[in-house]
């Protein structure tokens, strides 16, 4: 698929209000995805029953690495180098790449359906590939925080997917907390792209260093454009 292809022709800086950016949102290939793959796993658990504060943990776990796990991605995947086997090989990074020379095109703001549902594979394996057996060497419950596990997870995708369109609109929040994702967010895109990595948490830049006290503690990037 060319880059023009996928361009949307769409773009998120004439949303201004939540209500203009959800109607973008769910008529989006990669929401609809996401939501429909996060209500049928929601209905496999309401299904499955049994809930207890095991669940709850799960949850607090998946917040936790929600942002060390964003700030991974976000450098070794989207920020891949142009000569590395990630780019060349699997064309990792590319529509990234053209994110950050068009960051309001929400054909590249949004995931295309097919990394969408990707993503959601990868997630559900990688779950199961651990947790049942952490949950079972602990004597715990393991089927039904299980797919607790699947269903924070696919929760956090789809609230990433969520955050970035809106932080790439002019609607302006109320709150304290989205308020600083966006400013965050809006750094990393103007200001230097080797900080600010996080979307929808800044724990993984806290551990990781790339969260400076002061914006002008970071010098401007004349790459933060073209990300070579």
């Amino acid at each position: 698929m060319t880059v023009e292809q996928r361009s949307s022709g769409e773009r998120s800086d004439s949303l201004r209000t939540k209500r203009e950016v959800f109607a973008v949102f769910v008529n989006q290939r990669s929401p609809q995805i996401l939501l429909a793959g996060t209500a049928i796993v929601a209905i496999v658990r309401v299904a499955i029953g049994g809930w207890s504060i095991v669940d709850l943990g799960i949850v607090a776990l998946t917040m936790v690495l929600t942002g060390p796990v964003e700030w991974v991605l976000h450098l070794v995947l989207l920020h891949a180098p142009a000569d590395s086997i990630r780019m060349q090989r699997f064309g990792t990074g590319t529509g990234h790449r053209q994110h950050h020379l068009d960051p309001n095109d929400v054909g590249f703001i949004l995931l295309r359906g097919v990394d969408a549902f990707t993503f959601q594979l990868m997630i559900a394996a990688s779950t199961a590939a651990w947790l049942p057996l952490s949950l079972w060497l602990l004597g715990l419950q393991v089927l039904g925080p299980s797919v607790t596990g699947v269903l924070a997870s696919f929760v956090a995708l789809a609230h990433y997917e969520w955050v970035h369109l809106l932080v790439h609109t002019r609607y302006r929040s109320k709150t304290r907390f989205y308020k600083r994702l966006t400013a965050n967010h809006r750094l990393h895109h103007y200001r230097n792209e080797r900080y600010w990595l996080g979307v929808t948490s800044n724990v993984g830049d806290r551990l990781l260093r790339s969260y400076p006290q002061h914006k002008s503690d970071v010098p401007l990037s004349e790459t933060a454009r073209r990300l070579s």
